[in-house]
């Protein structure tokens, strides 16, 4: 028996669940409207020139459509995009492999450009500013250099951290867009787009109770939407409302500030533990369990844009909506911390 299940299940087409969400067009992309019209107003003017598009450096938290506006550039400029990492590039061959492949207006995407080693940023400057690659051959006294003629592509780099990118690196791109936390109502429009993309009945209400705990980020609305879309097939009759919504997401510990249950965990180690600090961000993850770079590059930023934290120099210090997210008073400080 199951042998036939796991059969039918392999040999099953492909569901409307396997759509991918990604908006292929600027007309399709919620949010960003600066940035949107920034690139639209490029591709236009590159088109017009019948020329190629400058370099683009993207940066910001992760899951804000760095990917996918890279994406919708290809598309719009009518040229294939290659993808790539920063640590999948690990000599100069690599590079050389992936530019040699490229076609006059195509497009290389590199994620976590920070991420390159030093070598390699040196053999891709030419190559940005030039379109020429020079390769060394062979080693020691027979050692030379081989000069490769590029076709005009463009490079469009996307970092979460763009000040460990190096200044030179930088300095090469034409563009740099960041990309910054979503509001409710995109976010809301997000979930609408993909629900219908992946059969979901979902109200405005409901759409708009997963969108306010989704921390402002289009790829965990999208996540959370999966979520609540499976705790309504089973339990709601496939109708998501605003309290399917609530309920689902209560499930997973996920409150109406869109707080986790890591967050909260923080917050209460902040207040109970360290009387609301400053205390150090290894000595928080030592008292919550958690490891010190997660806090920073996961939980932290979402909380200081929310106002629950502040980092000083002394330390994280909790601040007034942490206390009354607790229920609690918030003590009297001396204004030397901040």
């Amino acid at each position: 028996m199951s042998e036939n299940f796991f059969k039918t299940s392999a040999e099953a087409p492909s569901t409307p669940f396997d759509v991918s969400l990604r908006p292929p067009l600027f007309s399709e992309f919620a949010g960003q409207e600066k940035v949107c019209q920034r690139l639209e107003l490029m591709v236009e003017a590159a088109k017009q020139r019948e020329d190629v598009l400058d370099h683009i450096l993207l940066s910001g938290p992760p899951g804000l459509g760095k990917t996918t506006l890279a994406h919708i550039l290809a598309t719009a400029m009518g040229g294939n995009i290659k993808n790539t990492s920063g640590p999948m590039i690990e000599k100069a061959g690599d590079l050389a492999g992936l530019l040699t492949t490229l076609e006059r207006g195509d497009l290389l995407f590199i994620d976590e450009i920070h991420r390159l080693q030093p070598a390699i940023e040196e053999y891709l400057y030419p190559a940005m500013e030039d379109f020429k690659l020079d390769i060394i051959i062979d080693q020691g006294p027979n050692a030379r250099s081989v000069r490769l003629n590029l076709p005009k592509f463009t490079l469009v780099g996307a970092t979460t951290r763009a000040g460990m990118l190096s200044s030179p690196l930088r300095s090469r791109f034409g563009m740099n867009c960041r990309l910054d936390y979503y509001t409710a109502d995109e976010l809301q429009r997000i979930i609408l787009r993909s629900a219908g993309l992946i059969d979901v009945d979902i109200d405005d209400a409901g759409a708009f109770e997963v969108a306010a705990r989704a921390r402002g980020t289009p790829r965990i609305a999208n996540n959370l939407l999966r979520w609540v879309r499976d705790y309504a097939q089973v339990r709601a009759d496939n109708k998501v409302s605003r309290d399917v919504a609530d309920a689902a997401l209560t499930m997973l510990d996920i409150d109406a500030d869109g707080l986790d249950e890591m967050d909260k965990r923080i917050l209460e180690a902040m207040v109970h533990r360290f009387e609301g600090g400053p205390v150090g961000l290894n000595s928080l993850a030592v008292a919550i369990g958690e490891d010190a770079g997660t806090l920073e590059d996961v939980n932290e930023p979402y909380l200081i844009m929310q106002g629950y934290l502040k980092r000083t120099p002394q330390g994280r210090v909790a601040l007034a909506p942490t206390y009354r997210k607790l229920g609690m008073a918030e003590p009297k400080r001396s204004g030397e911390l901040f």
